[in-house]
């Protein structure tokens, strides 16, 4: 005989979610104790995308502009940058300069 296992999540057969449900899952979300597609899966949401429009409607984090963010670059980050730029320009000079004198 096969024992039948009894599932921890939840599904779900409706489509209307609370609002208390939603900043739940969001809330979970954002504490890292689930990705996007785990929460759907673990509380039968229709699909991942639910999740993202809940995450940008309710949730704390810039979800729209999250490829837009810079962090700030470092004085390490920046002085490296600098001396790229000079060599770069160093080196273009110097070709200009063998193109006028030929």
């Amino acid at each position: 005989m096969k024992e039948e296992q009894e599932s921890k999540y939840v599904k779900r057969t409706q489509r209307d979610y609370s609002y208390a449900f939603k900043l739940s899952v969001v809330s979970e979300i954002e504490r890292g104790e689930l990705g996007i597609k785990a929460a759907a899966r673990k509380y039968g949401i229709q699909s991942h995308s639910t999740v993202t429009g809940w995450l940008r409607k309710y949730g704390n984090f810039d979800w729209v502009n999250k490829s837009t963010l810079k962090m700030p670059k470092s004085k390490d980050q920046k002085l490296l940058e600098l001396e790229q730029k000079v060599l770069l320009l160093e080196k273009q000079k110097k070709e200009l300069q063998k193109q006028v004198q030929t």
